[in-house]
């Protein structure tokens, strides 16, 4: 059987004055880790719609021991230290990905189970 693809999910708190550190962290470890870690799909950061301070980041990865195998490194760990710097509690939760809706608008997706393409 093969690995299901995971989600990784941080939930953060980034008080108002180091959100402007905690995003330019961010932006390095996108990059690098867009760039070239084994498995990495996509991520996300997002920003609660009724606390500023809370904060959702948020990856998607082939596999749960893909992200696991980047997560031990020493490599991670550097890389990640400076947005861990900005928080002031953190969450992690992980979940294999169980099932998804078509990618597409609803138009397309309405279409597609329509016509069974």
């Amino acid at each position: 059987m093969s690995e299901q693809r995971a989600r990784v999910v941080f939930l953060v708190r980034v008080p108002a004055p180091r959100t402007e550190a905690f995003l330019a962290a961010y932006e390095q470890i996108r990059h690098l880790v867009a760039d070239g870690v084994p498995g990495h799909l996509v991520d996300q950061v997002c920003r609660s719609s009724t606390d500023p301070e809370q904060w959702l980041i948020t990856s998607e990865w082939a596999s749960l021991a893909d992200f696991e195998a980047w997560e031990r490194t020493e490599e991670h760990r550097d890389l990640v230290r400076p947005m861990r710097e900005c928080f002031t509690d953190a969450r992690s939760l992980r979940f294999h990905i169980h099932a998804q809706t078509p990618q597409g608008t609803p138009d397309e997706a309405r279409l597609a189970a329509a016509t069974g393409l």
